[in-house]
């Protein structure tokens, strides 16, 4: 059941749904190292189903997600290095609570206010949320963000890339490595594919419409998530039975989450996100202070 819910995330925002899983498993026992290595176990199985299925639906930019790829792999190596240091000083639990908790309110309440911002630009200048349905799914985002958007891609250091399945003329190459590295810190540290940081950047910071950063995150993932589990691995992180019993569900999951992108506009997908990483900070927090298990 987990993995089938993990999958339906997955499949719809582009993230591999490690807000709930890490605390999930943290909250029936593990510890935030096994955790973590096997949120990302699990994630790889997922995301090839939902990136497959969106690959269909022309959701992916090839070639972002392998740039992206290489930052992020460089990222997860040192977040899985973090935990291991953390697991030697014997205090890897409360550390990732609590740095767990403060990323899960961040981001969600960024998104709200986001969203919030989006929706009052929309009404101000008259634009309703069914045009953009009407456009197409490749249809630019409406984002209060544009501004940053736009300032980010004039950043003239060298060398520059185009991406036209994004419909991004030319930015730095090092900005997409920035980004993709956080994303990869993120997912070597809390687990999972740290989607929900990534794909908020990839729409704000990168320009790329939501529809596409979904889909490009996940194939992205799959890179990524692979390396993280293997260096989690070797290092004694990995429960892969727990796994392979998550990803059965989260197949079927993958495939529901990914159709039903074809029917919400990118605002929408961002609103809908807000509340996710908010229990899996309830989660974290009950554990953390009453030290139970659900």
């Amino acid at each position: 059941l987990l993995g089938f819910f993990i999958g339906l995330l997955g499949g719809f925002f582009g993230v591999g749904g490690s807000f709930i899983a890490g605390p999930a498993l943290r909250a029936i026992g593990m510890h935030w190292n096994f955790a973590v290595g096997t949120d990302l176990a699990h994630i790889v199985g997922k995301s090839v189903v939902a990136a497959k299925r969106h690959r269909a639906l022309g959701n992916v930019d090839l070639k972002l997600g392998f740039i992206m790829a290489l930052g992020t792999i460089a990222g997860a190596e040192c977040g899985a290095q973090l935990i291991q240091l953390l697991k030697r000083q014997g205090n890897v639990d409360f550390v990732v609570s609590i740095i767990s908790i403060a990323i899960y309110f961040s981001i969600s309440f960024f998104m709200l206010w986001e969203s919030w911002k989006t929706a009052r630009l929309q009404k101000k200048e008259g634009v309703k949320a069914a045009t953009n349905e009407k456009k197409g799914r490749h249809a630019k985002d409406e984002s209060s963000f544009a501004g940053l958007t736009n300032a980010v891609h004039r950043i003239p250091v060298w060398p520059m890339v185009s991406l036209p399945t994004s419909g991004i003329k030319a930015i730095s190459l090092w900005v997409i490595i920035i980004v993709s590295f956080i994303g990869g810190l993120f997912s070597g540290f809390l687990g999972g594919g740290a989607g929900y940081i990534r794909m908020p950047m990839m729409v704000y910071i990168l320009g790329v419409p939501t529809h596409l950063a979904v889909g490009t995150d996940l194939f992205e993932i799959i890179i990524s998530a692979s390396y993280g589990t293997f260096s989690h691995a070797i290092k004694g992180n990995v429960d892969i039975l727990v796994a392979l019993v998550m990803n059965t569900g989260a197949a079927i999951g993958a495939t529901i989450g990914a159709i039903l992108t074809q029917y919400f506009a990118g605002p929408k997908i961002r609103l809908f996100f807000v509340p996710l990483p908010l229990i899996g900070a309830a989660i974290v927090v009950y554990t953390l202070l009453t030290g139970h298990k659900l």
